[in-house]
């Protein structure tokens, strides 16, 4: 295969940082652009002095004239704290970046890979969750920015698909972790690994029966290359994640056992909207990618462990 020249937007956040590395150690030119909300420069810094990589401060709200083979779509906070700091901002990223990445793709003729979310499913009544559900989305409330940004988003591609031609791959992502991820993004994972190693009481909303189901970044990276590497016929939306549902109370067993941690659970009540159940059917996956994740959430809890113990030594 030949080498291709690759823009990833978001690439210095914590799912583009992964993938911007996998793609510049296959051979390609990759062009890193990050607005820096979220994202951060030490995510990228040892791909600096390679050839093959250039880093962009810039924002996907505003059009942006490159040329490029493949656009990955990554740009726009993930984390209910960093997304809801600045609503109007977030369907801003989400609609207009999507427009401007979209009008790129247009004129160079490039494929384009859409990240979007598990959130468009909102507070699914269907379960597990599969790409024919429509979703339950509260189109008013707090979580309104990102969950209808992204479904906007998927419009938008499907429109571009139908009234262009453009080659599209839209990624329904589940939630995923790992090392890179942001200390202070409010996601579960981050939240029970940080207050477990600072020996703080681990904060669990509701009664902690709520579930969810976490992939590995390493494993959604390749789901993300597999689907970029598939024939036109399959655009999507194709769910990415790991099947293997756990309750917040079972994580948070899990963590306090890796870390050996003294903290102990406290409860808060559920916050506005947050979804009971979160599990996907990746029966697409499976069979058009040939795709499942590989990595069990303990190994993956102690890596993600082991970089947050060296991330907080240094603060």
């Amino acid at each position: 295969m030949s080498e291709k020249r690759i823009l990833v937007t978001g690439g210095a956040g914590f799912l583009g940082s992964h993938l911007c590395h996998r793609l510049v150690e296959a051979g390609n030119e990759v062009l890193c652009v990050d607005n820096f909300f979220t994202g951060r420069r030490a995510n990228v810094a040892p791909l600096l002095d390679s050839p093959l990589f250039e880093l962009m401060r810039h924002d996907v709200t505003f059009p942006l004239y490159v040329e490029v083979d493949e656009i990955y779509n990554l740009a726009c906070p993930a984390s209910p704290i960093h997304y809801q700091f600045d609503p109007v901002q977030t369907t801003k990223t989400s609609v207009h970046g999507a427009i401007n990445m979209l009008g790129l793709a247009k004129r160079t003729r490039a494929k384009i890979f859409q990240a979007s979310t598990s959130e468009v499913y909102g507070d699914p009544v269907v379960h597990p969750q599969t790409e024919a559900y429509w979703g339950n989305v509260n189109p008013i409330g707090p979580r309104s920015c990102y969950d209808e940004g992204k479904r906007c988003a998927e419009t938008l591609f499907f429109d571009y698909h139908r009234q262009h031609g453009t080659r599209i791959k839209v990624a329904r992502i589940f939630n995923t972790y790992g090392p890179r991820m942001h200390p202070n993004d409010g996601r579960v994972v981050s939240n029970f690994i940080v207050q477990a190693l600072k020996g703080e009481p681990i904060t669990i909303y509701g009664e902690g029966m709520q579930t969810r189901s976490f992939c590995y970044v390493d494993d959604m990276v390749e789901a993300f290359l597999r689907l970029m590497g598939t024939e036109s016929h399959l655009t999507g939306p194709v769910n990415l994640g790991n099947p293997v549902e756990f309750t917040m109370r079972e994580l948070a067993e899990l963590v306090i056992g890796i870390t050996g941690s003294k903290s102990r659970m406290t409860f808060a009540p559920l916050p506005v909207d947050d979804p009971k159940q979160r599990q996907p059917d990746i029966a697409l996956a499976r069979r058009e990618l040939g795709w499942e994740p590989k990595v069990p959430l303990k190994a993956g809890l102690e890596k993600t462990v082991a970089y947050f113990d060296s991330v907080l030594r240094k603060a």
